[in-house]
């Protein structure tokens, strides 16, 4: 098993732990009546023909008040920094936002070999 599957395996496992070790800040707004699902890893496509994008753990959190607005965490963990791109994840995060009606995207990105 690969240290990136062993590494989604932990933010599966342990979402709200994940949550707080990679978004403090938004871990810290974060009740324990808010819902933390994951969502599936292939996006949907609107032409069969388009290539599909995948997300590696996408999270989405629910808060239960009257207007139930979503926040989505995308973890985007990359294992080498240089096949990063920013063009890709603005892609992911625009086409989350669409699909799960949310405005509030937080995008983590995750290295786990120097670069």
């Amino acid at each position: 098993m690969s240290h990136d599957q062993n590494f989604k395996n932990l933010i599966l496992d342990y979402p709200r732990q994940a949550i707080e070790f990679a978004a403090a800040s938004e871990a810290a707004r974060l009740g324990d009546d808010v819902r933390i699902l994951p969502l599936r890893e292939e996006q949907l496509k609107e032409r069969l023909g388009e290539r599909f994008r995948e997300l590696d753990v996408p999270l989405l959190l629910e808060w239960p008040d009257g207007h139930r607005q979503a926040l989505l965490f995308v973890f985007e963990e990359e294992t080498e920094p240089g096949r990063f791109s920013i063009h890709r994840l603005i892609h992911y995060c625009v086409d989350i936002a669409e699909l799960y009606q949310t405005e509030r995207v937080v995008p983590v990105v995750i290295f786990l070999h120097p670069g």
